[in-house]
């Protein structure tokens, strides 16, 4: 191991909050509600329209923003970035954040470990297959000397903030062509007189 790089677990390096049984937290009357985030939506990318909502009241902890990372633990196991807008986290999923570290190294030792979670999840399958927060005191991670970290954050940060903002892109555009195809199907809006 290179001098000054350190060995550690995923637990060291992040906090791996789980979400709330949202079905407790339904907006009421006054309030809008807002998507709530399940493992269907965060394999999807996206909330849609049979999306449940819950209270925006909820702490803030358990509100996903884009950039979020967020990682399923229980049923489908999976890691990602989110970038499908505002929604409340639900149970099975835990929001990871950090104090320290920033967001590509713990998105990427947690992806990293993510084939071993899935084939631990499948051996304890009864009904739905799981990991436990022991283990992600088992992953081991490598945490590099501070000169290498930020040597290797100069190249990583753009990198990922270029990944969200073209995923939020991505998104906002897919909104405007659902918006826009079917008034151009229909014929409300005439587009004949534009030359290109």
């Amino acid at each position: 191991m290179p001098t000054g790089w350190e060995k550690g677990s995923l637990l060291d390096i992040a906090s791996y909050l789980n979400g709330l049984a949202m079905q407790q937290f339904r907006p009421d009357e006054r309030e809008t509600g807002i998507p709530v985030l399940k493992i269907k939506e965060l394999r999807q990318g996206f909330c849609d329209a049979d999306s449940e909502l819950c209270s925006p009241g909820i702490k803030s902890e358990y509100i996903i923003k884009d950039g979020d990372v967020v990682f399923s633990w229980s049923g489908s196991l999976l890691v990602d970035i989110w970038c499908g807008g505002t929604c409340g986290l639900n149970q099975h999923l835990f929001k990871v954040t950090s104090k320290v570290y920033d967001k590509w190294f713990y998105y990427l030792w947690t992806a990293h470990h993510l084939d071993r979670f899935i084939a631990i999840a499948a051996d304890k399958a009864t009904t739905m297959g799981h990991i436990k927060r022991e283990e992600l005191a088992k992953a081991e991670v490598l945490i590099p000397s501070n000169i290498a970290y930020q040597n290797i954050r100069s190249i990583m940060n753009p990198i990922f903030d270029l990944i969200i903002s073209n995923r939020i892109e991505a998104h906002r555009l897919a909104a405007l062509r659902d918006e826009l195809l079917p008034k151009l199907m229909s014929g409300e809006l005439d587009v004949s007189s534009i030359k290109i």
